[in-house]
């Protein structure tokens, strides 16, 4: 649960941090999959995704990809209500979420406090702990904030016969239960060590952001004998442009600015569903999403530990 993914990669490339990060997602997201559900009426384009194309996978960011808002803002909310933290504690959370939703950028000096703190509250609680406060949290929080235009788009892909994977720097705990309930193959999230089921404060790798998030995909690929170049991404932050240049069919989802531009200069698919909007090239269905990408950095303020 402290792999959070507040920390933005300063270096574009992978490291070595991101390429172990990427390898232990990908293998916890294997370890923890599904078998998909059974196909349900969703609306899709007849030739996209190609059905009956098992070598073809489709990944999607999670944060106003998949669903309104930051996975980890929903989240702190339900730690609150548990009395996980204080109340100043809670405005502090409030005022770094609203900064994030305004500036469309994330404070490295917020991501690392983040980070410090969220690595030092999660050591030594158990992990199931934390799965059994995630499932309820999706119940009170999140359920209704799934965009169901993007859950026709992963449908269409479950349809073909393809595997869906959520891809996030929320930490994996969070990741596949949202996962799960949504009928997914798995996902891809941070991963913190743990011993016998029990956080040691560290974490495996670096958040699962930037490139690290490139990195899992590639790894998870080669261990599900997929072929990137008929696979598709999608998602709304210019940080998962390593990810969406990995596969051969990119999705620009309610695109931030920086990723509208790189979009168009790539000539990808680029849809911005909060405005009715439609770019040049399309053949996507209806998905939705609102919203400036929320950091993930606000919401491990609210893991602060608590008062004893």
């Amino acid at each position: 649960m402290a792999a959070l993914g507040w920390l933005t990669p300063r270096r574009r490339s992978a490291t070595a941090r991101s390429v172990l990060a990427g390898e232990a997602s990908a293998e916890a997201a294997r370890k923890s999959s599904q078998e998909s559900p059974e196909p349900a009426d969703a609306a899709r384009e007849p030739e996209f995704p190609v059905l009956g194309d098992d070598r073809a996978a489709a990944f999607f960011d999670l944060d106003n990809t998949v669903m309104q808002g930051a996975a980890l803002f929903h989240f702190g909310r339900g730690l609150y209500k548990r009395k996980f933290f204080e109340t100043r504690e809670l405005a502090r959370f409030a005022w770094q979420q609203a900064w994030f939703r305004l500036a469309g950028v994330e404070d490295p000096e917020h991501m690392q406090e983040a980070r410090d703190s969220a690595l030092s509250i999660v050591k030594g609680h158990r992990v199931a702990e934390l799965e059994t406060i995630g499932e309820e949290i999706y119940d009170e929080y999140m359920a209704d904030r799934i965009w169901p235009g993007t859950r026709a788009l992963a449908q269409a892909h479950l349809d073909a016969g393809q595997k869906v994977w959520l891809v996030t720097a929320a930490p994996v705990e969070i990741a596949q239960v949202i996962a799960r309930r949504l009928g997914l193959t798995g996902a891809l999230g941070t991963v913190a060590e743990s011993v016998d089921g029990v956080y040691t404060g560290r974490l495996v790798g670096e958040p699962l952001h930037g490139p690290a998030k490139a990195e899992a995909v590639r790894a998870l690929a080669a261990a599900e004998g997929l072929d990137l170049s008929r696979c598709a991404a999608y998602s709304d932050s210019h940080n998962d442009i390593p990810m969406l240049s990995l596969v051969g069919h990119p999705y620009a989802i309610n695109p931030d600015a920086k990723l509208r531009r790189h979009a168009r200069d790539k000539d990808w698919r680029l849809r911005d569903y909060r405005t009715g909007r439609k770019a040049a090239k399309v053949g996507i269905p209806a998905a939705a999403g609102v919203g400036a990408v929320a950091g993930g950095t606000a919401a491990a303020i609210a893991l602060s530990r608590r008062r004893r």
